[in-house]
């Protein structure tokens, strides 16, 4: 996996799979890290996001890459036939004011607050320099970062009231469900997310069809996300007018009323990632709302994030995949929701 997407920072206790060598020398050993449990006096669920939610319509549609462009470990192919039933989905990734309200509601403390550190993205750190604890092997740009955690994406030295519009990012699988459970809500699978998020285009490349960028009248590139532009990972001209993360409401929506489908963050899924579980899907037809498989090398990401670039990563596509460890988490990962 190109390490731009989501760095492997901790320990991987996926079922069925070794684990994944550790790139951080994390301050707590994941066996000392206590189960987190929601308070017994939460206040009512949230009935829906702050953002509210997009009823997608039931269907049947081709998942997968049609174009053969992704990264073959990651096994976007082959197109197999699936069949999705009618379900609602947050337009938006949580954002932090969502996130905050959970929190405020349980006493939740998240994995990196538990660890003590998380991972951000070197040309974002806001931390002093005892703080930067060291580096992700071979990928430099990945620094592990001492107080960097929700509430702080960037490090110590930000908050995440600068960007309450913004998705909340360093929030592990694990973490995203506590917030599920709390809002009465789930994380979408890797099916859903990817129907939702094609927005009833078949066979396209991006949620806005096949093109990266649009122009005005005046012939002037329009960028349609936020990913990287300039040359990565040194320099980002910030072009569509982001470094780092964007609302969650930036850029137009597709046409089932979702923003930033390609791009921004990346986002949980609820499956294990197995790349060969699309040839299984193919050979039995057309599959009814796949669970995904039951055992996998961590759990599915979907999306790309803002340190997407076609010259190392070009997983922003519709079809791209990518996974990590449950208990991983970064400044470019987050996730949304499906109601119940």
């Amino acid at each position: 996996m190109s390490s731009c997407c989501s760095p492997r920072g901790r320990d991987n206790h996926t079922p069925g799979i070794a684990a994944a060598p550790q790139i951080f020398s994390l301050s707590v050993p994941s066996a000392q890290i206590p189960a987190r449990e929601l308070s017994e006096h939460a206040p009512p669920q949230l009935a829906q996001p702050l953002h509210g939610d997009a009823h997608i319509p039931a269907g049947t549609f081709s998942m997968g890459d049609p174009f053969d462009e992704g990264y073959p470990a990651d096994g976007e192919t082959p197109v197999h036939e699936v069949a999705i039933s009618a379900f609602s989905v947050s337009t938006t990734a949580v954002s932090n004011t969502e996130f905050a309200a959970f929190v405020d509601a349980t006493g939740y403390r998240t994995e990196s607050e538990t660890y003590g550190t998380s991972a951000v993205f070197h040309l974002a750190v806001q931390a002093d320099k005892a703080d930067i604890l060291g580096t992700a092997a071979g990928t430099p740009w990945w620094l592990n970062v001492r107080g960097a955690d929700w509430a702080h994406p960037a490090g110590p030295r930000s908050h995440w009231e600068e960007i309450a519009n913004h998705p909340v990012t360093q929030v592990s699988h694990t973490d995203a469900l506590a917030y599920c459970a709390w809002a009465g809500r789930t994380l979408p699978t890797e099916a859903q997310w990817e129907y939702a998020a094609r927005g009833g285009l078949a066979a396209s490349r991006y949620p806005w069809g096949n093109e990266l960028h649009g122009a005005d009248s005046d012939g002037v590139a329009v960028h349609h996300c936020n990913i990287w532009q300039g040359t990565f990972p040194t320099e980002n001209t910030c072009d569509d007018g982001y470094l780092t993360t964007a609302p969650v409401d930036s850029f137009k929506p597709n046409a089932y009323g979702l923003f930033q489908t390609s791009g921004n963050v990346w986002e949980w899924c609820a499956d294990w990632f197995l790349p060969k579980y699309y040839k299984s899907c193919l050979a039995k037809g057309t599959v009814e709302n796949p669970p995904g498989p039951t055992i996998g090398r961590g759990r599915v990401m979907r999306g790309g994030s803002y340190l997407c670039h076609d010259s190392y990563c070009n997983r922003y596509r519709l079809a791209a995949r990518s996974s990590n460890s449950p208990e991983s988490a970064s400044g470019n990962l987050g996730f949304r929701t499906v109601a119940l």
